[in-house]
């Protein structure tokens, strides 16, 4: 109830009072009535004088939706609604003239913006109902919300820029971290911004992951963090990096608050370095975006590392609304105003394509899926039995970054043992459970005359385990892909996190490329996805290779590619139309973002894939149709690396007598290992 009717009815209540306190109920009832009347009439009267109207009864603060920010006091003369649509969150900000907040809320979208904003506007319109306002909407996810309601969108460093002048004229630098982007704005003279580009590691959903990684929820990690006695380094370019630098640290037993904290700091270490680069962050310092707002162990790492002060260190109260409040300051300039109810309408009424762009079937039947099975285990080596095999032998080991491998081969290259597992961080214990199995099976009957290893762990592996020879990983792939394929010209191995491609001429590698920062498109990004699904990674594979519609994914990080997924699971996507869009995925960022080919001529006529991703049949299978031609598979894709530095054990060991330095069975009883202690 209005003040203006307030006051008419009190009154004429003590009137009544004065005169008869018999009567007094019956006053109040004429009185509320009567103000009413009055009320309306000054309403009409305003409209009819030009003057903007906000809804004369707005409901309580209490009944405003959960988590959403009402101030009904502020709620009087023209109100302006700002729309920030984020990758994965959507804000929505009301001001009045005095700009002033008068409703505010986040929430996170889960890819489905129309949705999302509907269920904002419909909650801001339980506490103002009729109230008619000017309307902007800016975000990375914005432009095309614009379009569907037909409202004017705004850059969001125009956005950004409109806020801090408005109400933080003094700040200095300004660093916004959201769910998948990441931005440092320089004030003062002239305005620079800068933005993450391909990479999302860093940014919210970087933290999301790595907090399901720890198996606890952001808030628990949050308050873990504020306990930390130490650091670690680990990377935040890449949750999947990230990853390899935290499985040992759980392995080996770090205490979850140090790890928690050492992830913000990764987070902090990204942004300073990746987008500040070499620039200093000085002065007053503005602090905004959701994750900025809600963890407090990140900003206590930003303040840390900035070495900021209290006065230099700003955290504005509606830090994560504070792109949709610049929102709407830019909206106080247009001209033309909406109720939220026609704001929903336009939502409702909004033309949205859904069309999911697909690629080609996988397999088009059983037969043709039999065929490729029939092809590529052609290309096979020979399985001896190692119960009965008498002779020499010739042991290769790959410690690579997520998994090892080993093989026990014959002079001739046929295979005696193959192991080929995940590491956990631990590949000294790994690769003595599986000498220590290999002795129990070759007895006195087989003699390992030479060993070599290659891979991340070799330095590792080749001092505690006495291996003989060390290898390059390329030459160890080559020569694993030429016993298969001598002509080969060409070898692409996909590993866990890594993705090596040589080009080879006169039978000698002539170039090697690699993927750099980046690791999607690798046999970790697959799996992330399996299992954020349910499935395990050979049972998720499997599905896509008969899917009607494949879902075209194109090829981006990790995180990134998060959003597409679901984006595509909204659009009625099936699990298998998925499947087979990641495993297209994996190959066209191999091809056009790692290769960087201007077309599939440059890679060869004589391919060779290699690597644990091109056992899945699905990837393989990709890999051929974007090529136009079919390449060769070794059966033992997944242990080439192995495979390799066996051969080159039996090339090192030629003319020499005698037996590998390798652990023996006795040794290996006795074999144990410390780790360093780390300083705090």
């Amino acid at each position: 109830m209005s003040k203006l009717v307030e006051g008419i009815k009190d009154r004429m209540v003590t009137a009544a009072r004065e005169a008869a306190p018999a009567v007094v109920d019956a006053a109040q009832k004429a009185a509320t009535a009567a103000a009413e009347k009055v009320a309306e009439a000054v309403a009409d009267a305003k409209n009819a004088a030009g003057e903007t109207s906000v809804a004369s009864e707005p409901v309580a603060a209490a009944n405003a939706p959960e988590g959403a920010i009402f101030n009904p006091e502020n709620a009087r003369g023209n109100l302006h609604l700002g729309i920030d649509v984020g990758s994965t969150t959507v804000k929505l900000a009301v001001l009045n003239d005095d700009n002033q907040i008068v409703y505010a809320k986040y929430q996170r979208h889960h890819t489905d913006v129309r949705a999302c904003a509907r269920d904002l506007f419909e909650g801001a319109a339980t506490v103002l109902p009729t109230a008619q306002m000017t309307c902007a909407i800016t975000g990375s996810g914005g432009l095309l919300l614009s379009q569907w309601l037909d409202l004017e969108f705004v850059q969001e460093v125009i956005a950004s820029k409109r806020a801090v002048e408005t109400l933080i004229p003094a700040t200095d630098v300004a660093i916004e971290l959201g769910g998948e982007d990441a931005k440092i704005i320089f004030f003062g003279g002239a305005l620079e911004e800068r933005m993450n580009g391909s990479c999302a590691g860093g940014t919210g959903a970087f933290i999301d992951q790595m907090a399901t990684l720890l198996g606890i929820s952001v808030d628990e990690m949050d308050r873990l963090s504020l306990q930390s006695e130490k650091l670690y380094p680990i990377a935040s370019r890449c949750g999947v990096f990230a990853k390899s630098d935290i499985q040992p640290l759980l392995n080996q037993g770090a205490d979850h608050a140090d790890v928690a904290a050492s992830i913000f700091q990764a987070v902090v270490d990204q942004t300073v370095s990746g987008l500040a680069q070499g620039r200093k962050i000085t002065g007053k310092v503005l602090f905004l975006g959701g994750p900025l707002s809600f963890i407090k162990g990140l900003r206590h790492a930003f303040v840390r590392t900035l070495k900021l002060s209290p006065e230099n260190a700003i955290f504005p109260e509606f830090a994560s609304c504070f792109m949709a409040y610049g929102c709407a300051l830019y909206a106080r300039d247009n001209a033309e105003s909406y109720t939220i109810d026609e704001i929903i309408n336009k939502v409702k009424n909004a033309k949205v394509s859904d069309n999911i762009i697909t690629g080609p079937r996988l397999f088009k039947s059983e037969q043709e899926y039999a065929d490729f099975i029939k092809r590529h285990s052609d290309s096979d080596v020979k399985h001896l039995d190692i119960n009965t095999y008498e002779g020499d032998a010739y042991l290769g080991i790959d410690a690579g970054s997520t998994t090892t491998k080993l093989v026990l081969i014959s002079p001739d290259g046929g295979l005696l043992y193959q192991h080929y597992t995940s590491n956990k961080g631990q590949p000294l214990d790994v690769i003595a459970a599986q000498m220590k199995e290999i002795y129990k099976l070759i007895g006195d009957r087989i003699h390992i005359k030479s060993s070599a290893v290659t891979g991340y762990g070799e330095d590792l592996i080749k001092a505690g385990m006495g291996v003989d020879n060390g290898i390059v990983e390329t030459v160890a792939h080559y020569k694993a892909a030429s016993f298969f394929c001598p002509d080969v010209d060409f070898i692409i191995d996909i590993g866990g996190q890594d993705i090596k491609c040589f080009k080879i001429k006169n039978h000698a590698i002539d170039s090697i490329m690699l993927n750099e920062a980046c690791s999607s498109g690798c046999g970790s990004f697959i799996q992330t996805f399996a299992q954020a699904l349910g499935y395990d990674i050979a049972d998720f594979a499997k599905l896509g290779l008969f899917a009607e519609r494949p879902v075209d994914l194109g090829s981006r990080c990790t995180v990134f590619m998060n959003s597409s997924v679901k984006q595509a699971q909204k659009d009625g996507a099936s699990v298998e139309d998925i499947s087979a869009g990641l495993s297209s995925s994996i190959i066209k960022n191999a091809i056009y973002k790692v290769i960087r080919a201007k077309s599939v001529d440059e890679l060869g006529k004589n391919i060779v894939v290699q690597g644990g991703t091109f056992l899945n049949d699905a990837v393989l299978r990709s890999f051929e149709i974007e090529l136009g031609r079919n390449v060769t598979r070794p059966a033992i894709a997944g242990l080439m690396g192995a495979f390799g530095c066996a051969l080159f054990a039996k090339e090192k060991s030629q003319g020499r007598d005698g037996k590998s330095g390798v652990l023996t069975k006795a040794q290996l009883e006795e074999f144990a290992y410390r780790l360093a202690k780390r300083n705090k």
